[in-house]
């Protein structure tokens, strides 16, 4: 039996949301001529479940960085009474590089002590970019943003936390990034990492496990994957077959109402 996302539950409820959100997501970027696909755990449950993984409470896809500038205008300038795309640029609580784009109504109990600061907090999807950079490059902008990002949703002053936000969005975006970018560029491997100061590190992705892209079908509709996406899940998380424990599932969780749903 399914415990997880069975019929009726708010979490699978909250996944058809999210299937909606992209849906459209996918509709944009092929009217606009923008290259991405399915990511993380999103691709992971296209291959092992056919469509979300039962207890997985988020979407993921991945653009690369020389498109990911033009989709985040074409997604900021929409002018939808459904749809919002949350950046730096539309939403000042707002502190990654990476973007999400998400239903207006709606919101979700996160354990991340930054969502009830959002001006929209409803289902949607994780925007990744990729770009080429080096291992080192991607460590040190993670240590800048655990150092400097992560805390600032501890600040409980608004306008204290407004202006914290900015000041660190200066230092980061117009010294400490194109710093790491610039150490990036010794790269003699051609490895490519998420975005730097996305907050994340993982392993490399290669371009020639990525492009040219297939397809895959997730919840029975077709989406954009990596070509080799037993390679691109092994990069990612090693034995990607291995299903986690119920103890790892629960950490994994990031909502409280599917946390109380699921466990009690």
């Amino acid at each position: 039996m399914n415990k997880y996302n069975p019929d009726g539950s708010q979490l699978r409820a909250d996944q058809l949301k999210m299937l909606d959100v992209l849906v459209e997501f996918s509709r944009i970027c092929k009217e606009n001529g923008i290259t991405w696909w399915l990511d993380s755990g999103t691709l992971l449950g296209a291959v092992r479940h056919g469509g979300f993984i039962p207890w997985d409470d988020d979407v993921d896809v991945c653009v690369m960085k020389k498109d990911y500038k033009r989709l985040r205008k074409i997604l900021c300038s929409l002018n939808s009474d459904k749809y919002f795309y949350s950046c730096i640029q539309t939403d000042v609580e707002h502190v990654n590089p990476f973007g999400k784009f998400r239903l207006k109504e709606g919101g979700t109990e996160t354990t991340d002590p930054r969502s009830h600061y959002f001006k929209y907090n409803g289902p949607g999807l994780d925007v990744f970019s990729v770009e080429y950079t080096s291992r080192f490059a991607s460590h040190l902008s993670k240590f800048f943003y655990k150092n400097m990002q992560h805390p600032i949703p501890k600040i409980k002053n608004a306008a204290i936390r407004h202006f914290v936000t900015r000041l660190v969005e200066v230092i980061n975006f117009g010294f400490l990034l194109p710093l790491c970018r610039l150490i990036g560029y010794i790269n003699p491997k051609h490895q490519y990492y998420y975005e730097l100061g996305s907050g994340f590190y993982k392993n490399p992705m290669y371009m020639d496990q990525i492009f040219p892209l297939g397809t895959i079908t997730f919840e029975g509709v077709e989406f954009p994957a990596p070509r080799n996406v037993d390679a691109y899940l092994q990069n990612l998380y090693g034995d990607w077959h291995q299903l986690p424990t119920d103890e790892q599932i629960k950490k994994s969780l990031h909502n409280r109402i599917y946390l109380k749903e699921i466990y009690g």
